[in-house]
This record gives structure tokens, sequence and C-alpha cells, in this order.
């Protein structure tokens, strides 16, 4: 056991308030919601206090964390908004088992400098995975959705989790395990705060170790063979990413594909290692919104260049994303109207990529579709959460799209995001709930077949309502 020492604070996205006020996502800012008040719990005893409260006048409440959703899930128009970041200390470490219990507001950056300091050795233990880009997004919201991140032979994040608290509708603090209300626990991870929201996560980790990554060229026809390939051969994690230039015979085909394998512990990280700066993230940016061949081949020259290149497991998977990034790249681009990427997430079987990719070529060719950024992943099946997205052992694949915060803009963007849910279900795949509310009921149906059934069993454990969102009452209306 290590004493626990308290993580460091993040900013507070927003001052606790008295009376109405306005929030919005952080990533999109396509979410701008009037909520009733914000509530900030110091305590799982206050957040106790405030369920039953609510309970008792007989409103709703709605849980946020990092703020990075888009599809409206952490707000509810006219409810009062809990927010969980100020519940983020971490309560133990066992060190024998390789568990870490943390309350679920603390986020990804805390969690791992809490784990360093705890072993000064640098041997000690670390995270298994986290999603990709941002960093400042809690572990509280990384179950509400059921994340993933690079693993080459990992499910989501249920398969990480050991156990966790979740307060119900009665103000009751409920541990659920696969063992203990295993039923909740199913429905909890990859339930968006709609049964109560966590409280305390247990998190199974993994020993750090050292990788090198290994870097080369690729084509999308490739990829099966080489995420095969690669996990024979023991490497841990790894992703693909993609032209975007529509202009181009490599468009959403020729790609960077790099991966991390194990080295032997006495491995020596240099000092002096290439790293993306800030200031190069920011330019290769805007090149993918002006010149996307040359942003393609300014990002593929850095990655060769860090081919070989060694670091650890855990701190590797944190990522540069400034919150806030495109309010200057409007300026700098002289934009007439306010934008913003939004990102979607579709899944196909690994031996349809190759035509699921030709189809979203044509289509985003013809539709004139403004793809900023793109990456394929691999995921292995979850056979435990009731609303489970990876119900095959998938092709991840990851489109950032350029949306202007104009009607017309609005508008493209929906139709847009439609058609990339046609192209991934009509080769019996999916798609990732948590990016937007665009989804026709068919669609939602057709890629959730349980969709109806968590429903269900979300009013079966909160039948007084308690804890609501946008995005729930959208698929309510929508599916009825």
């Amino acid at each position: 056991m290590n004493p626990p020492v308290p993580a460091q604070r993040r900013p507070s996205a927003s001052p606790s308030s008295a009376g109405p006020c306005d929030v919005n996502d952080i990533h999109s800012r396509l979410n701008v919601t009037r909520v009733a008040r914000i509530l900030r719990p110091r305590s799982v005893g206050g957040l106790q206090e405030a369920v039953r409260a609510a309970a008792d006048a007989g409103t709703a409440l709605s849980f946020c964390g990092g703020r990075h959703a888009m599809g409206g899930q952490q707000f509810a128009l006219r409810v009062p908004l809990v927010d969980m970041t100020s519940l983020d200390r971490v309560i133990d470490i066992d060190s024998d088992r390789g568990l870490v219990t943390v309350e679920a507001g603390i986020d990804w950056v805390g969690l791992v400098q809490h784990l360093l300091w705890a072993s000064p050795d640098q041997r000690g233990w670390g995270i298994i995975q986290k999603q990709t880009g941002a960093d400042r997004l809690t572990l509280g919201g990384a179950l509400a959705a059921n994340i993933h991140g690079r693993g080459l032979a990992l499910g989501p994040i249920v398969g990480d989790v050991e156990s966790f608290d979740l307060v119900d509708g009665r103000g009751r603090v409920l541990t659920c395990s696969r063992t203990e209300n295993p039923r909740l626990f199913a429905l909890a991870i990859g339930g968006y705060g709609l049964v109560g929201p966590v409280v305390r996560v247990t998190l199974r980790l993994c020993r750090r170790h050292k990788v090198q990554r290994r870097v080369r060229m690729a084509r999308v026809g490739d990829l099966r063979a080489l995420f095969e390939q690669r996990g024979r051969e023991g490497y841990e994690y790894g992703d693909f990413q993609f032209a975007i230039d529509p202009s181009s015979h490599e468009f959403l085909d020729a790609g960077i594909f790099s991966c991390y394998r194990p080295v032997a512990a006495e491995t020596i990280i240099p000092e002096d290692q290439r790293v993306l700066s800030l200031r190069e993230w920011q330019y290769l940016l805007r090149l993918a919104h002006t010149a996307k061949s040359q942003a393609f081949a300014e990002y593929a020259r850095h990655y060769m260049a860090t081919d070989g290149q060694y670091y650890w497991s855990d701190t590797h998977q944190l990522s540069l994303y400034p919150d806030g990034y495109h309010e200057q790249l409007d300026v700098d681009l002289g934009a007439t109207a306010q934008g913003s990427e939004m990102i979607s997430e579709l899944y196909v079987q690994r031996s349809a990529l190759e035509r699921f990719m030709a189809a979203v070529r044509a289509d985003a060719r013809r539709h004139e579709v403004d793809i900023v950024y793109g990456t394929i992943r691999a995921i292995e099946r979850d056979d435990e959460s009731v609303l489970a997205w990876a119900r095959e052992r998938w092709a991840c694949i990851v489109f950032n799209l350029h949306v202007d915060h104009t009607p017309a803009g609005l508008a493209k963007a929906a139709r847009d995001f439609r058609r990339l849910i046609d192209r991934a279900a009509e080769l019996g795949g999916s798609y990732y709930l948590t990016y937007h509310r665009w989804a026709t009921a068919e669609q939602v149906r057709a890629c959730h077949p349980r969709i109806a059934e968590f429903l269900a069993e979300k009013r079966r454990f909160d039948p007084a309502g308690i804890f609501t969102s946008d995005w729930y009452t959208h698929h309510v209306r929508l599916l009825s």
C-alpha cells in the first residue's frame, strides 16, 4: 500500500452557480445549454445529499466531468448540473494486486501523476489504457462512455474495471462489480450516467514498462494483416492515421502505421527524442484545414523521424490537445463563422475495412466532406456491458470533420455523419453514441439493437427519473 497524496486539482471548468447559467461542451462548442444551477459537491456525502434533495423535490439532475462529450450526455435543459470534478482524490493503491481506487472526478493527468509519485523507482504500476486525444477527461466519464484507447488486443475500459461505487436514485452508495450488483455494473459502464453517477472506481493497472515505437507507411488494404501480425509479435499499442486530401490518390488509403512493443527494462530513454511541439501541432492543424496533402506529408515526416524511439507504457498515451484551440484557428484562417471539429467513430468487421473506406472515399468526394483528421484502430469484443458498442472484433475508424457553426454548416454536418453511419451499417457495422445526436431512429435501432432494453432498464433502476440528460430525452423521443 502507498499513502495517498492529493491529486493536482484541475482548473474548474465553471464556478458553482446559485441560479441559471449557460454551459457548453469543450470540444465541439455546439451544446450550449441553460441549466438551472451548478452544484459542485466536494464529498460523496455531499453528492448523496444533492440526489436526495432532488428526489424529495421531484426534480432531476445531470452530471458532468471533463465536458468533452459532444452528444449532450452531460447536460439537461433547465435541470441542475452536478459538476463532479471536485471529487478527485486517490483513495488507495493495492500494490500487491495492481489496483487503484480513485474518486470518479479525477482526470487522467491527475491519476498518472499520482501513480508516478507512488513508484519512485519508475517501475511501479501504470494505467493500461485511456482514450486518445484530450487528457483532462474524468474516470467517471470514461466509464460512462466505456472508452477505449489504442490497444491492439484490448477491449473497452470495462475490461479494466474491478468495481465501482454508484449513487442510486435514493441517495444510496451501491458497490457494483461482476459479483455484486452485476446488472448495475453492466448498465452503468457505457450507460452515460443514466442509472446513477459513479463516485469511486477501482481500476486494474499493469506494471509500467518501456516500449519502442516502430513506424512505417501502409495502405488500408494492409491493415487487417498488419494488426494481426503486430499482435503475434507482441506489440501492445498501435494505430493508422490516414491521408485526408480528397484530390489525392492517397485519400483515405495511404497512412502512417505506428505500433509499440515492450523492450528490456534496462533500455535507456534518451532525453533528446523528437517531440511534437505545441507550435508544430498548431501548424499541422492549420494545414489540415488549408493544405491537406502538405499536412499529411509533414505529419508523416514527423512520425517517421520518431521510428525507433522509446517511451514508458503509460505516459506515451498522454497527448497534446489544448482546449479551445479552434478559437485561435478561426482567427488565423479569417473565418467568417465560428467553427470546430466534430468526431465520429464507426465500426466494421476487419474483413470489411477496405470496402468501407472505399465507400466513404467516394461519398466524401461526392459530397465535399471536410475531413481534417482520421485514424483506424482495433478493438476486442465487449461481452459485459448492456449498451455495448464493441459488439464484435471491430476495426474502429475515427473521422474528425470540420463543422461551421451556421444553420447550413450544421445541416451539412448532420447529413455527412448520417452517411458515415449508413456506410458502416451497410456492412453490418455500427457507430459510437457519444459524439452526436444526428442518427435517425432506424440507424440507432440497427446499430445498437439493445438500446430499447437499456432504456427500459434505466427506468426500472431510476423510476423517479432523477438522472437525465439531453442525450437521454432526445433518444426517448426519437425511439418512441
